[in-house]
């Protein structure tokens, strides 16, 4: 595909998205769907984020649904059909730890596969990123990160806090202005993806209609279901080579089950910080054993004890 020229906000020098062809390297004109997925290989990162993220049907559904659309205009393209430049900015909406940043990365995969962006890479950043704390640091601040992510997708997260009406003095709104201008005109080499929590992100952009106007896709992360956040520890454990032992399956569920129903439950990171202090309740437990000789089972299993030792069963 092939896209202008394009130049940061503040910046002097103009670089060319594509680098010149290669003769040699003649690639088959796609004339069916299976010819764009085989020649972009985007169905592998389907199959991955299927497999590897639990649950979120509805997310994964919408992403396939984006890829389709992308696939489908390649083949427009190669019959000579007319293509509208695809909107490809995007809001996530959820709390924290529901793989927000994980379909991110994948969709910046797809991206790049199919030749929408130049490099693929994902730049991840908050506020502190992207405003500054004086008069004149918040343009080169933002503008830097913008060159950071110039080819690939920029991931904001917490975009809601760029906004603070209730400070005059705030420089939140320089930011948004120049992210405004690079989203609308220089669209064909970034894709933008806002993310926060579903409330803050709607009175974001009731403030902000000119961000929203330029949002294509909104994806709503839901919460995990106490099983699938199990099935979410099976994984983290099986992928260190740890496994449960008597009881302690039993003591993670109800584990999740209270911890739920406490503040600042995160979901799936949650549950990777409480079997990280598991892990080091584990450690603890086998250090005090110094002169028993340790077996790779012992090594590698979780007890119930290790689980039921969070202050979370005590009202902590």
């Amino acid at each position: 595909m092939n896209r202008p020229l394009y130049a940061i906000p503040g910046s002097t020098t103009a670089v060319r998205a594509d680098p010149a062809p290669d003769p040699a390297a003649a690639v088959k004109v796609p004339r069916t769907v299976a010819d764009v997925l085989a020649q972009s290989q985007v169905e592998a990162v389907l199959d991955e984020l299927d497999r590897d993220l639990v649950g979120l049907q509805p997310v994964k559904q919408r992403i396939r649904d984006i890829a389709a659309l992308l696939v489908v205009d390649k083949l427009r393209i190669a019959h000579g059909l007319p293509t509208a430049n695809p909107s490809l900015h995007m809001c996530f909406t959820g709390n924290p730890g529901t793989g927000k940043t994980t379909v991110g990365t994948s969709m910046a995969k797809i991206l790049l596969r199919l030749g929408y962006v130049r490099q693929g890479q994902l730049v991840a950043v908050t506020r502190d990123d992207l405003v500054g704390s004086y008069i004149g640091h918040t343009g080169p601040k933002t503008k830097d990160v913008l060159k950071k992510a110039m080819g690939g997708v920029l991931f904001i997260d917490e975009a809601y806090t760029l906004y603070r009406p209730e400070n005059e003095r705030d420089y939140g709104q320089e930011a948004i202005e120049i992210l405004l201008q690079v989203m609308e005109n220089q669209r064909d080499d970034l894709v933008v993806i806002l993310a926060g929590y579903k409330d803050r992100m709607d009175t974001f952009f009731k403030s902000n209609p000119g961000l929203s106007s330029r949002i294509a896709h909104h994806l709503d992360f839901p919460d995990y279901s106490p099983a699938e956040l199990l099935h979410i520890a099976d994984r983290m454990l099986a992928t260190l080579q740890y496994g449960f032992g008597p009881g302690a399956r039993e003591a993670l569920a109800e584990y999740v089950d209270l911890r739920i129903r406490q503040p600042h439950f995160a979901n799936a990171r949650s549950v990777r910080n409480a079997l990280d202090r598991a892990r080091l309740r584990q450690a603890s437990r086998l250090f005090a054993q110094r002169d028993r000789e340790l077996t790779r089972e012992d090594l590698s299993t979780i007890a119930a004890a290790d689980i039921r030792a969070s202050r979370v069963f005590s009202g902590g």
